[in-house]
């Protein structure tokens, strides 16, 4: 039988950064806000809260089409794949604005390039805060202006590196094209250029920041030297730089931690590590993955859910407390499995169930985090195909979104059931954002609140 969960259970408040929480209480616009009132109001990061794609107490519609339950729908000024966040009364978006004379084409000259769109103007790479009761634009920031060294594949997107906020500044990382502290009103605070990012195939970038503290962490991983890079998040310091020994990944970085030490946990074709946030040094490291890492992991209960698939499928699920050196075949993982793993989307760990689409088709499987075994499952989506944007869940439901505009609702349970599915005239790669009852849908045109009117 699945386990009720429990929103109010402390446990699941362990990785939300205490910083947040001051934050909350010192710098945000909006009224002071407590530990839970945070997780419910706000949606300031890459999977949500608590970087596991759950919304806490949130009850957003169950149904919804362009006529029904769509309090507003805006029209965005350029593509972007990056997840909305929400912090107070605002939505933050990134997007890349193409601009200027149509120019010779630029092609992606990366070894094995393929379905890559070439690069014919120049951008305009933007942030861009909405006003979440009405939808109007607030402010429209522009952070840097280039013509992209390359343009990536045709289904990608120059702006997919989802933005992070502390309620005091907001972070946007545009990899190749810098990153930038804005504050609330949209006033520049620091920026930092890290340089031309070279993924393989030239199919593009996309691993988001992460924020916890004071400090903010870039994973920079790519077809020459890769590296990880630490910021003091108030003035853009680097506070440590390491290398890695890695090629391209999209995945984004989480923090864990082990009797309150932080840990930054980044998935790799070569490893797992875990490394000390404050230093950089690497504590741990597991392989077992595929190459081409572009699912985030996933982390509750000192537990680290990494999974992948390409020429291989892998889903490694890693006790972290404690662990030290090479734990691949150590205690430290709990179990494996080698079947029906994602590619692009990221798992969803919602109470003791680990939800993952098999590739990005729309297979889906529900395993107990605790034993790997399958709760029921997999399941057949039948009216999903491909899927790019990571599954989302609150109220006792799962939402999985498509390329194709439709989402399908279901119930969190051992064998679920579809409670419905939503189609909008858009298409949608970038993950929903939950907060309270309203549900933001970032499209290749629009961005949508959804709630009842």
């Amino acid at each position: 039988m699945s386990r009720a969960f429990n929103a109010r259970d402390p446990r699941l408040l362990r990785n939300v950064p205490l910083v947040l929480l001051a934050n909350a209480l010192l710098l945000s616009p909006i009224a002071l806000v407590t530990a839970d009132e945070l997780t419910d109001q706000n949606w300031f990061q890459w999977r949500g809260p608590l970087g596991t794609g759950v919304a806490l107490n949130a009850d957003p519609p169950i149904e919804w089409n362009e006529t029904k339950n769509i309090r507003w729908k805006v029209a965005l000024p350029g593509k972007g794949h990056s997840t909305p966040i929400v912090w107070g009364d605002r939505v933050f978006v990134t997007a890349a604005i193409p601009y200027g004379d149509e120019l010779e084409p630029r092609y992606s000259g990366r070894p094995g390039a393929h379905d890559n769109l070439p690069v014919k103007q120049h951008h305009r790479f933007e942030v861009l805060a909405i006003d979440r009761r009405t939808g109007k634009i607030l402010w429209q920031k522009t952070v840097r202006e280039a013509r992209p060294h390359e343009g990536g594949h045709y289904t990608a997107s120059l702006a997919s590196s989802s933005p992070v906020t502390d309620g005091g500044s907001v972070f946007a990382f545009f990899g190749s094209y810098g990153l930038s502290c804005l504050d609330m009103n949209g006033n520049v605070q620091w920026q930092a250029d890290l340089g031309d990012m070279h993924s393989k195939h030239g199919h593009g970038e996309g691993s988001s920041p992460v924020l916890h503290g004071d400090t903010l962490v870039v994973n920079w991983d790519h077809e020459e030297q890769s590296f990880l890079v630490a910021f003091d998040k108030r003035t853009g310091r680097p506070r440590w730089k390491v290398t890695r020994e890695e090629v391209t990944s999209w995945a984004t970085p989480i923090v864990v931690e082990h009797n309150g030490d932080p840990q930054l946990v980044v998935s790799g074709t070569g490893r797992v590590r875990g490394y000390d946030l404050s230093t950089g040094k690497v504590i741990w490291e597991c392989g077992g993955l595929s190459a081409n890492i572009v699912a985030t992991p996933v982390a509750a209960d000192g537990m680290v859910f990494a999974g992948s698939s390409y020429e291989k499928r892998a889903m490694l699920a890693i006790r972290h407390e404690g662990a030290k050196g090479d734990i691949a075949e150590t205690k430290h993982v709990a179990w494996t499995r080698m079947t029906g793993t994602p590619y692009v989307p990221s798992p969803l760990l919602y109470g003791n169930s680990l939800y993952f689409l098999r590739h990005y088709q729309g297979i889906l499987s529900r395993v107990n985090s605790k034993t790997g075994k399958d709760d029921g499952g997999p399941f057949r989506l039948g009216a999903i195909r491909d899927v790019y944007a990571s599954p989302v869940a609150a109220a006792n439901r799962i939402y999985i979104t498509d390329r194709d505009g439709r989402t399908q609702v279901i119930t969190h349970s051992d064998h679920p059931d579809v409670l419905a599915v939503n189609q909008l005239n858009d298409s949608f790669s970038a993950s929903a954002a939950i907060v309270n009852n309203e549900l933001f849908l970032r499209g290749e045109r629009y961005l949508y609140c959804i709630a009842e009117k």
